[in-house]
C-alpha cells in the first residue's frame, strides 16, 4: 500500500507585480509539507518582468 504524503503543491505569486501595473504575472509552483507549515508561505523568488528578486506569497 502506498503512503499518503503530507506534501502538497502550492502556487506562489509575486506581490510587487500587481502594484507595478505592468502586464502579465510572475508565478512559481513548489511543494510544501502541510503538517510542518500549515500557514501560507512567503519566499523571495526572481521576477523576470521586474528583473529583480521579490517576495512571492502562496495563493489559494
Amino acid at each position: 500500500m502506498a503512503k499518503k504524503g503530507n506534501r502538497v503543491q502550492v502556487i506562489l505569486q509575486c506581490t510587487e507585480h500587481k502594484e507595478s501595473g505592468m502586464a502579465g504575472m510572475s508565478r512559481y509552483i513548489t511543494t510544501k509539507n502541510k503538517k510542518n507549515t500549515p500557514e501560507r508561505i512567503e519566499l523571495k523568488k526572481y521576477n523576470p518582468v521586474l528583473k529583480k528578486h521579490t517576495v512571492h506569497k502562496e495563493i489559494k
